[in-house]
Order: C-alpha cells, then structure tokens, then sequence
C-alpha cells in the first residue's frame, strides 16, 4: 500500500503527469480518496520551488550542450505561445487559470516556465501556481469520483 502512494507523489511530481494522473492513480488504485488528494495536490506543488531553482541555477550551465539548448528553446516557445495572451492580459488570474486547466501542456511545469519567461514576481506567482494546481486537483478528483461510481459529469 505504501508502495502505491509513493507511486501516486512521484506521478505528481513527474512533468508527464503532475497531479491529474497521480490523483486518479491513487484513486483507482483502492487508496484513501482524501490522503491521495493531499499528497498529491502538495507534492505538485513542490515542483514549482524545484523548478525555480533549476531554472535559475542549473540551466545556464546545461544551456551550453547543443541538444539541450535546442530543446529548451523548443519548450520556451511552446510556454509562450500557450500562456503569453492569458498571462499578460489577465496577469495573476491569467496564470491562475492556466495551471488550472486540467489538460496536457498546462500545470505548474509549464506555469513556472512561463514566470522564468515573463520575469513574474515570485511570491505572486508561487501563490497562482499552488491556486490554479488546487482547483486543477479538485476537478480530477471529483471527476475520478464520479468515474469510479458510475456517474457522469
């Protein structure tokens, strides 16, 4: 059993997943719906520090390695062309509602790409990011719910 939670954080934690396949991980897998929920909205919300801190202090030194280079400048783009209108129009509640939406290419991997990019203050960021992440959490959760009893949205 421990074994399966672990599995469901380090879902939430990964860039592949983040907590909208934790959650439903660790539903279907027969584990207690609110512990699940917990650690799997707070370990996503780790990844936002953990993201900052390799943003600032780990790629400029991997931004000299040609493959790497190449694949962040292609990540740059996507972050930016997916989130630019929302963010600079809507600033805070732009990046509320972008991590929030609980589809592949937003979340808080792409969130804390787009503060790196548009220099957004920290704190105000960090705050947008763990809001929209919890409301991301809550629709996968209530719709996992349904799911597995049966009902539909």
């Amino acid at each position: 059993m421990i074994t399966e939670y672990i599995i469901a954080i380090l879902w939430s934690l990964s860039p592949f997943g983040e907590a909208k396949v934790g959650i439903p991980y660790g539903m279907y897998n027969g584990l207690n719906i609110y512990v699940v929920f917990v650690l799997c909205f707070s370990a996503n919300v780790l990844v936002f520090p953990m993201m900052l801190f390799f943003l600032h202090k780990i790629n400029h030194y991997l931004l000299k390695w040609r493959v790497y280079k190449k694949g962040a400048i292609f990540v740059a783009r996507k972050a930016k062309t997916g989130s630019a209108d929302k963010i600079k129009k809507y600033g805070f509640w732009g990046l509320i509602f972008f991590v929030m939406l609980p589809v592949p290419g937003t979340g808080v991997y792409a969130g804390t790409i787009a503060t790196y990019l548009f220099k957004i203050e920290k704190k105000k960021a960090f705050l947008a990011n763990t809001i929209g992440i919890f409301f991301s959490s809550v629709i996968i959760w209530v719709a996992t719910y349904l799911a597995m009893h049966g009902m539909s949205l």
